[in-house]
């Protein structure tokens, strides 16, 4: 038995097992041919199209968090069913905190066929979604504030020093995060997780600092802080203590 394969693709030419005329193989050409290539093509298209995403998703986290170590929290993660021609088609959704500890944070979502992957997709949201929130001495909020996202509704409190995270489910992966060490927070309404996390960004946005709020007036952190009843030397002492 003999074997001939062109190199150009042409049709192989095999001869017969009893040693008959060759058999030319046109007819199972286009079937054999257009299977191998419809296999080929998936499976090639596939493997590139998950490398360019894997690149491109490992590549935006790598630019985002700037080599430095980030706080990763998982927060919730939630699997729904398709039923399909042949049973039934699972997928996972997950959600993602992520922040540095000095006063940024992000959130994010992802969704895939298996539960790392989504988380993956999630931590890498997070990290191009983060944003900065100005701290008092580096452990708690400037001033109380109100968020709210759809049904979802949350109070956060400044508080003093030892008071601890005061906050529960979704709210405290934020602070925690964050780098908050000290706050009292309340949630009303909605205890599902994705809107929760919404409205503590929406409370946490909304802060300012002493600062930013002098630089907008044309003041001095001083002058503002001296409205509160506090003397010229206690303001002064105050102004010096704010960084942020």
């Amino acid at each position: 038995m003999a074997d001939e394969t062109n190199l150009e693709g042409e049709v192989a030419v095999v001869a017969d097992a009893a040693g008959g005329e060759p058999q030319r193989e046109g007819r199972g050409r286009g079937r054999g041919r257009g299977g191998n290539d419809r296999g080929g093509n998936n499976d090639r298209g596939g493997n590139n199209r998950g490398g360019r995403r894997d690149d491109r998703r490992g590549g935006r986290g790598a630019d985002d968090d700037g080599g430095e170590e980030l706080i990763e929290k998982l927060v919730h993660i939630n699997r729904v069913s398709k039923t399909v021609k042949g049973g039934k088609r699972f997928g996972f959704a997950a959600l993602v905190v992520v922040g540095d500890g000095k006063g940024r944070a992000g959130f994010g979502k992802g969704k895939a066929r298996e539960v790392p992957e989504a988380i993956t997709k999630a931590t890498a949201a997070a990290k191009r979604a983060m944003v900065r929130v100005p701290l008092k001495e580096g452990r708690t909020l400037h001033h109380d504030g109100k968020g709210r996202f759809g049904a979802g509704k949350v109070n956060v409190r400044t508080a003093p020093a030892g008071t601890g995270i005061i906050a529960g489910g979704p709210m405290r992966a934020v602070f925690e995060s964050l780098g908050v060490a000290d706050v009292v927070t309340k949630s009303v309404g909605t205890s599902n997780p994705y809107n929760m996390i919404r409205a503590t960004f929406d409370a946490l946005v909304s802060q300012t600092s002493p600062k930013s709020v002098a630089q907008r007036r044309g003041k001095k952190v001083a002058d503002l802080l001296g409205r509160g009843g506090a003397t010229s030397v206690e303001a002064e002492a105050a102004a010096d203590a704010i960084t942020e």
